[in-house]
């Protein structure tokens, strides 16, 4: 017994200490070293920003241009945008004895280098520079700053600019909620429960409306488990709300806007937007899921860039926007704004993805990169959360979790079922996770809905990788050694997953062999489950290893990501599309009756003893 206990702990640790199996890079804002910002300002040196009021239309985004200008030009140059524009020592707090207020106390929320956009400012000391910002509850201000990034002297600070109402209701994001029939917006503002009344004022197209109030939450810092989320990566994240939408009419369409009722009796309003209600589970219709992980953020404006590859989030986006007639739910399994401690960047990503997520259900899983922290109670010891562990994505986006800090839940979506797992927390046999997951898997009506979505965040089936392949796992280890039985048991046909930031599809597979020889077209019993690594929706790329897999039948060193289309209870249409252009690049179809799933497959067979 003391044998297997010290087993268990070293696999833990081996656990604990494992490769990363990404290769994204730091987070920009991580490489200013802020705590080293030393005042250097000169009176002939300059910022000014125009305009000074922005969002004068009810604008959420706006464009602001910059001029500025130092008598010691050089190519370390760059430009610092703040928010909120005083960023003095006298706002720093003391995150403990050994740790003493810098000079700035707070990351930018981005930055570029002075020469961007005007190459010979070396030369002449002058620069001009256009930067997009949003509504993030407060003014802005821009410093110039020489020394580079881990020498930075403050030069010039510019006149303030802020939006014209910076409270305003902003970014709102659908998901499903707990019931088939249920719609749930989240959004963020500037009012507090004890400034304002938030609701959303809602109805069928073209019917009544009515109101429906919302709950909030916020955090401070003190609910950060570390740094930088609780040092320089700090900003106030305002008030997170949610409303619930009951009692939908299948597939109706609804218009929406947002509210907030001040107590002197004014209302402030969002835009309105529209969603069409999710079917009846069991329905049969067209319906469209999109799949995809790691996305992050990027900036249109060309500041923060993570690395040189293409701009795949921007460029996932896009195809998204596009397409958004053709898509009915969007699942985004994890590592979702990469923002590792820096604040800001939620609200940059919730804007970034707005014309999306306010208009098809926008639900999340749980990354490394939004969970994990140590002694905090996730199953790996990294800091890859960056001190967030977790409370951002919990509060940021509605999920129907029973308890939203264990990151697992089910969803039906008319013919489809998903099971999301929380790679996160522990999900190996006997945990509670794992009698969730074989809950979720064996409680379907394979009848009614025929399509059973597995989905996760790190790859609990098969990948080749080369961080993966290295570990001669070729998954998360111990991943698929308990969920193999159950995906098999209950007929899983696909399982996706993020985490590796590139594409492949596998087989039909079971305990590392392909049941099925067919690549395209699958008719009746698949007898084993595809497993499809999705992970390229924007970070950069992971490489493959060069050892040939039998299972894998489709790799891609690129940015994409995956479409299911369900035709009817008996056809369904996989696409892997990639973010460049939106083409189709890989696909299959499954054709089968209900017959075909109520046939028993390899240790899918009920046991026969002489007595039955």
């Amino acid at each position: 017994m003391r044998g297997l206990k010290l087993i268990s702990l070293a696999v833990l640790l081996v656990l604990t200490n494992l490769p990363e199996a990404w290769s994204h890079g730091d987070q920009p804002l991580s490489k200013i070293a802020i705590h080293k910002a030393i005042s250097a300002l000169h009176e002939s040196a300059y910022v000014k920003a125009s305009p000074e009021i922005l969002g004068m239309k009810g604008q959420s985004t706006e464009w602001v241009a910059l001029e500025y200008g130092s008598p010691n030009p050089s190519v370390d140059d760059w430009i610092g945008v703040f928010s909120p524009a005083n960023f003095s020592a006298s706002t720093c707090p003391e995150v403990n004895p050994r740790v003493y207020p810098p000079l700035l106390c707070t990351a930018p929320i981005k930055y570029q280098y002075a020469n961007y956009s005007s190459h010979n400012y070396k030369d002449t000391g002058k620069g001009y520079l256009k930067l997009r910002l949003i509504n993030q509850r407060s003014d802005f201000s821009f410093a110039l700053f020489s020394g580079g990034l881990s020498n930075p002297k403050l030069v010039a600070v510019s006149n303030h600019v802020a939006f014209a109402n910076p409270n305003a209701p902003v970014y709102p994001r659908l998901a499903q909620g707990k019931e088939w029939n249920e719609m749930t917006v989240t959004w963020t503002s500037g009012y507090g429960i004890y400034e304002a009344d938030p609701f959303v004022e809602w109805g069928r197209k073209g019917g009544d409306r009515v109101h429906s109030p919302a709950g909030t939450l916020t955090f401070d810092r003190n609910s950060m488990c570390g740094a930088p989320a609780r040092t320089v990566g700090w900003r106030d994240p305002g008030f997170i709300h949610t409303s619930f939408l009951k009692e939908l009419w299948p597939n109706a369409l609804y218009t929406y806007k947002l509210g907030h009722r001040l107590f002197n009796g004014t209302y402030f309003w969002s835009e309105q937007y529209q969603f069409r209600a999710s079917p009846y589970p069991g329905q049969n219709s067209l319906q469209r899921v999109v799949i995809f992980g790691d996305m992050g953020k990027d900036e249109a404006d060309g500041s923060n860039e993570y690395n040189n590859f293409q701009r795949g989030s921007l460029n996932t986006t896009r195809e998204l926007i596009q397409d958004i007639k053709n898509i009915d739910i969007i699942f985004h399994i994890g590592d979702i704004c990469y923002a590792n401690g820096y604040l800001s960047q939620w609200d940059q990503f919730t804007a970034q993805v707005e014309a999306i997520a306010s208009t098809v259900p926008y639900m999340i899983a749980s990354g490394n990169h939004e969970r994990d922290w140590p002694g905090t109670g996730s199953f790996y010891g990294n800091m890859d959360s960056g001190g967030e562990c977790g409370v951002l994505a919990e509060t940021m986006f509605y999920v129907p979790a029973e308890n939203r800090a264990k990151f697992w839940y089910s969803t039906d979506y008319g013919m489809f079922r998903f099971c999301v797992a929380d790679t996160e927390h522990d999900w190996r046999e006997g945990t509670e996770q794992y009698k969730f997951i074989e809950h979720c898997l064996a409680s379907v009506d394979r009848q009614k809905q025929p399509w059973l979505i597995f989905l996760a965040h790190r790859v609990l089936g098969y990948s080749s990788c080369t961080s993966y392949a290295e570990e001669g796992s070729f998954e998360e280890p111990m991943g698929r050694e308990s969920l193999q039985t159950l995906w098999q048991k209950y007929k899983v046909d696909i399982a996706v997953y993020g985490h590796v930031h590139s594409y492949e599809r596998t087989c039909p597979v079971y305990q590392n062999i392909c049941t099925n020889q067919e690549k395209r077209y699958y008719k009746g019993t698949l007898n084993g489950t595809i497993h499809v690594v999705a992970g390229g929706g924007g970070a950069s790329l992971s490489p493959f290893t060069t050892l040939q897999t039998k299972w894998s039948l489709y790799r891609d060193y690129d940015y994409g990501f995956i479409k299911l289309t369900a035709f009817d209870h008996s056809n369904l249409l996989f696409e892997y599309k990639k973010s460049r252009d939106g083409k189709v690049y890989d696909s299959f179809r499954i054709t089968r009756d209900y017959r075909d799933i109520l046939a028993c497959t390899v240790d899918s067979c009920p046991s026969m003893t002489l007595a039955s």
